[in-house]
């Protein structure tokens, strides 16, 4: 073999038997170089922590923009109950109690007191001691109570939803990719049927089907895993409908998408455009009413855990309001709004792993912040 050096690359001469020629052969280095590569490594790497950081600084501000709106709700609600006809005082003593009992029991309850003067003490048990004040009824802290009825609410909530999505998702999806068929107007039928019926005359259908004709559940109380069934599915095929209604106007509207198109034209097989590439860029939509409706759920259904009796944050919501309990009320509400609030902040993360372009926005608003001071520092110097 046969080499000569031209320049910076290396030039072969090779003879091939048994054939009598020769051959012109170019050989480039093609070793990657290191140093670039434990570069681009760093980089990315600090690009990646610069995200977690940026993130981390938008969940802690997001939560910081929390206390305002607790705040706000709070307020409305402790002026909501005091503006409501009823008093507290009279529902526990009833009718035939004397002036003098009356004013001792107001005074008691820390009623006697202005309407600011009760908002600031009440907030301030909550900042200092997390303190929800006292039940009228049974003299019980509202927080042992939250406390023990939350999970059940919250349980009940992660159940019904978890069979909104099983099937909501799957029918949006049916009906998006065979758009005007019979499947499609069948699907759209059913969740329409389900989104139209009230929430209490659902669970009731529900109760006479299967537990009073049908003896397949029981109809309350939650002595086993069947107790649980038809409170979630009373709970979760309202939802379906929403779902399913997002999921097929989305998908729609990604499937006619060019990529999409480019997909098909190179043979991918449906199944595979459907699930990987229209799915995906579909559920920033899904995963917002999801959320939303989590949230709700997990703070209790007062009809559903009503019917079914089950000692839930709604069960108990709704029997403070019907006995004009200030502090259950008060409790059940902001538990309830600092659900959803955490609910949507969850959504807002979930973006970010959904979509790239969403968590690339942290770190580039940080990047933009750099270049702006470096352009305002560097244009002084510029006109001195």
């Amino acid at each position: 073999m046969i080499a000569k050096e031209l320049g910076s690359k290396s030039y072969f001469f090779r003879r091939k038997e048994p054939i009598r020629r020769w051959k012109f052969h170019s050989v480039v280095d093609r070793r990657p170089d290191r140093r670039l590569m434990q570069i681009n490594g760093s980089l990315q790497h600090i690009n990646k922590k610069e995200e977690r950081i940026s993130l981390l600084k938008y969940i802690v501000r997001r939560l910081l923009l929390m206390i305002p709106v607790i705040l706000g709700v709070a307020f409305l609600v402790f002026a909501l109950c005091r503006l409501a006809p009823g008093d507290p005082v009279k529902s526990l003593l009833g009718v035939n109690a004397t002036a003098e009992k009356e004013a001792e029991v107001r005074a008691e309850l820390g009623l006697d007191k202005g309407f600011f003067t009760q908002f600031y003490l009440y907030v301030k048990g909550i900042v200092t001691k997390l303190d929800f004040g006292t039940s009228y009824s049974d003299k019980r802290p509202v927080s042992d109570q939250l406390l023990s009825r939350f999970p059940i609410s919250v349980k009940l909530g992660l159940m019904s939803m978890g069979l909104a999505v099983i099937f909501g998702i799957p029918f949006g999806i049916i009906s998006a990719v065979k758009q005007y068929s019979a499947l499609d107007y069948g699907v759209t039928i059913i969740s329409m049927f389900f989104a139209s019926m009230p929430g209490f005359w659902l669970a009731l259908m529900l109760m006479i089907i299967f537990a009073l004709n049908l003896g397949w559940f029981p109809a309350s109380g939650m002595s086993s895993w069947k107790s649980w069934i038809l409170p979630a599915m009373a709970s979760g095929l309202g939802p379906i409908a929403s779902i399913s209604r997002t999921t097929r106007s989305s998908m729609l509207e990604v499937i006619r998408q060019d990529y999409i198109r480019t997909a098909r034209a190179k043979g991918v097989p449906e199944g595979k455009i459907v699930t990987r590439h229209a799915l995906k860029n579909a559920l920033i939509p899904v995963v917002t009413v999801v959320g939303l409706q989590l949230g709700s759920a997990m703070g209790g259904s007062m009809i559903v855990e009503n019917i079914f009796t089950l000692p839930g944050c709604g069960t108990l919501l709704l029997n403070a309001i019907n006995t004009r309990n200030y502090p259950v009320i008060q409790g059940c509400v902001l538990l309830i709004s600092v659900t959803i609030s955490l609910a949507s902040l969850i959504v807002d993360i979930l973006y970010a792993f959904i979509d790239p372009r969403i968590k690339a926005q942290y770190s580039s608003k940080k990047k933009d912040r750099k270049t702006e001071a470096a352009s305002t520092d560097e244009a002084p110097a510029a006109t001195a």
